[in-house]
């Protein structure tokens, strides 16, 4: 085939670049306005990435003769990147819809987590799953957040505890990133909760000594492949000190930090993920200002969760804070049986309504920060010549309507492209 590129979006009424200087993340005025081009084309070639965008007029000279696998006529429309999903847990069976309504009538999470419920409810009924029945499942779910849109996700384990389940999950994300269109970013995370009849100090040993030796083991024969660590720093589960041990192995075995903390007390997490030279910490609800200085210093990047605030009615974390100290803010949308939400265009949605952030820092916080919080920012979350062809056009003339329209994602999204390969069309 002459030419050989593969798809061609001509004419769009604006191609949202997020990013025009290959910036690996946007803080402080850069969050002002992003990178937009009005009356452009884009052309992604055999190989999924973007080998050119600019003026309609220019692409259609410049590529005149060349034939395509695909083209698309956006005019009227807006070409978006591809939605950067950073924080969720995937991957695990049972319901747990009843504990919702224990929630509407009071109770607090660890009020339930402290009955049974929560995390050790998941537990139980994750390991008694197959991992065909796991499989399943993640690739309907995975399915859902395709369709609003996004095109990374990073999926967690972290409902095993033990060695035997949690290599289970891990087998089934490894399995969806092989399988699947849509790009994943793996994190073990064993320290999600202490397992019962074991102290906190025992559980980490466990995961010192025999998780982590496992996974380095699998990474090398190239049977799993992990990219992040993550535990669950809390007041209840695990301490500071045994966090640090546990992130430190990690990091050690060469996977990127990055975890819960300061989520429902005042952990001093922040200040521990920048010391531990961290790439993200999630939720922060209860950041100390010294842990937010310290954060920005560091560039390690704040991964919000506006649907967790939300739903469990938490304090919302101060993002508007975090931005003024020039934090990488990214937003992912902790999808758990906890916090049941697949979309992106929701979570920016009250991101600004409820964090007070502006719509271009929502924007810029779901691509170039949220895959700058998993690593992969020089080769997701922008639209620039070179990236990958990660994309979304949505069905409007200006691109803020993925924010505005609450909800409205399901009409808005007409085409959702990975690797410059039509993975979703309405």
């Amino acid at each position: 085939m002459a030419g050989g590129h593969s798809l061609l979006l001509e004419n769009a009424q604006q191609v949202v670049l997020v990013c025009a200087r290959g910036e690996r993340f946007l803080a402080r005025d850069a969050l002002r306005s992003l990178a937009v081009l009005e009356g452009a084309s884009l052309v992604v070639g055999k190989d999924g990435f973007i080998k050119a965008i600019g003026p309609a007029d220019v692409i259609q000279r410049q590529f005149s003769g060349e034939t395509f696998e695909e083209i698309i006529d956006c005019s009227g429309k807006c070409i978006l990147p591809g939605l950067v999903d950073a924080h969720t847990h995937p991957v695990w069976a049972g319901e747990r819809v009843h504990e919702f309504a224990m929630k509407l009538a009071g109770a607090t999470y660890m009020e339930i987590h402290q009955a049974g419920g929560g995390i050790h409810f998941t537990v139980e009924r994750t390991r008694q799953a197959t991992e065909e029945e796991l499989f399943r499942s993640l690739q309907q779910r995975l399915q859902c957040m395709m369709r609003a849109g996004t095109t990374l996700v990073e999926c967690k384990s972290g409902y095993g505890l033990d060695l035997e389940t949690e290599l289970k999950m891990l087998r089934v994300i490894e399995r969806a990133r092989r399988e699947l269109d849509i790009g994943i970013s793996a994190t073990y995370c064993g320290a999600h909760s202490v397992p019962k009849g074991k102290t906190a100090t025992e559980a980490a040993d466990d995961i010192i000594n025999n998780h982590l030796p496992k996974l380095k083991e699998l990474g090398r024969n190239g049977e799993i492949h992990v990219d992040n660590i993550d535990v669950f720093c809390e007041k209840g589960v695990f301490d500071l000190d045994s966090t640090r041990r546990i992130l430190q192995r990690g990091k050690n075995i060469g996977l990127q930090i990055n975890f819960h903390g300061d989520e429902l007390h005042p952990m001093k997490a922040a200040e521990l993920g920048a010391e531990l030279g961290a790439q993200a910490i999630s939720h922060l609800e209860e950041v100390s200002g010294e842990g937010i200085v310290a954060m920005a210093t560091a560039r390690c990047s704040a991964i919000l969760l506006p649907t967790t605030a939300y739903m469990l009615r938490l304090k919302q974390p101060r993002a508007r804070k975090m931005l003024d100290e020039g934090v990488i803010v990214a937003l992912g949308s902790d999808f758990n049986p906890n916090a049941y939400c697949f979309s992106m265009p929701m979570v920016m949605h009250l991101a600004c309504v409820n964090m007070r952030m502006s719509m271009p820092e929502a924007l810029a916080a779901a691509t170039i920060n949220a895959a700058y919080a998993l690593g992969k920012s020089h080769t997701h979350g922008s639209l620039e010549v070179g990236k990958q062809g990660d994309l979304i056009i949505i069905n409007s003339s200006r691109w803020e309507h993925l924010i505005y329209q609450f909800g409205g994602h399901h009409e808005l999204i007409e085409y959702v492209i990975a690797k410059g390969k039509l993975i979703y069309k309405t």
